[in-house]
């Protein structure tokens, strides 16, 4: 593989691009807002001058971004080998850009769906290659995480795996793969988990610090589910216990109360300077503040 398409140049689409440039790939990253590029563009430099200052492996940081361009209409994917998808949790945004690059795209591209919960072999049924769709769920902060979730939809062959789980080596990551399942492993526990925790919030059991401690004192968890929600956004939450309880019809899954409401009132995390937890900085969406952060 020598050239990658990344779709959406939010805070995941950007840590893709930058682990994939940095692993020697000509990246396309492409977003259909010019000023979420820009943000992209300083983010890259910002991360990649911070990683190279923090030591360990020695980054040229000017030859990593000139293998990035940016774009804003999606025919640029026209020769890519590979596509990593990172836009909106939104079925019908999915919907409606998959069925444009799968016209847009040579035959042979696989398309891998960093999707929270949306089922791959769903996405697949978008195109017509779903024996080339796979997903690959990557961590936030995509940089600092070792390790992506890679889905096998039910149409998924061994040849499209592969050339998956190889990308994920190139770029210096481990794959666990597992099989399709809307919300797959990690997000079936964690979107619960965190759930609970704000239904523990609003009932006025614990406060959110508390709930946090417990998790990081009691299991050794790095970051609690609160402050773990407001680093993936509580709108990305909300969307994905949505798509949850659609996907099962299980009551289990219906998000709590006030996360609704605090999704409405536009505190939403880390992004909006305020979620469960107060930010002195505010972090815009094509940020990577969780760099120094960690997280899930």
């Amino acid at each position: 593989m020598k050239k990658l398409g990344v779709v959406g140049a939010g805070v995941m689409g950007t840590g893709v691009a930058q682990c994939a440039a940095r692993a020697g790939l000509d990246v396309i990253l492409v977003d259909l807002n010019k000023s979420i590029l820009e943000r992209a563009r300083a983010a890259l430099y910002d991360n990649l001058r911070l990683q190279s200052l923090m030591g360990g492996t020695k980054i040229n940081v000017n030859a990593t971004l000139q293998r990035v361009s940016y774009e804003t209409d999606p025919a640029a994917l026209s020769e890519v080998e590979f596509v990593v998808e990172n836009i909106v949790e939104e079925q019908e945004a999915k919907r409606n850009l998959y069925r444009q690059i799968d016209e847009l795209c040579p035959t042979d591209c696989v398309f891998a769906a960093n999707t929270s919960a949306i089922s791959i072999t769903r996405i697949a049924s978008w195109t017509r290659r779903a024996a080339a769709v796979i997903g690959i769920h990557f961590m936030n902060p995509v940089p600092m995480k070792q390790t992506v979730e890679v889905i096998r939809g039910f149409h998924t062959t061994k040849q499209t795996l592969a050339l998956a789980t190889a990308f994920v080596e190139r770029i210096g990551k481990r794959s666990i793969v597992v099989n399709d399942s809307p919300g797959f492993v990690s997000n079936r526990v964690l979107m619960l988990t965190i759930n609970e925790s704000i239904n523990l919030v609003q009932e006025g059991v614990a406060a959110a610090p508390d709930i946090d401690l417990l998790f990081e004192s009691c299991f050794g968890h790095r970051m609690g589910p609160l402050a773990t929600a407001d680093l993936i956004g509580l709108d990305t939450i909300l969307k994905s216990l949505e798509v949850l309880q659609e996907s099962y019809g299980d009551p289990k899954y219906r998000p709590a109360m006030l996360l609704k409401k605090m999704v409405d009132a536009g505190q939403l995390g880390r992004k909006s300077g305020q979620g469960f937890f107060d930010y002195e900085t505010r972090v815009s969406e094509a940020g990577c503040d969780g760099v120094l952060n960690g997280n899930i």
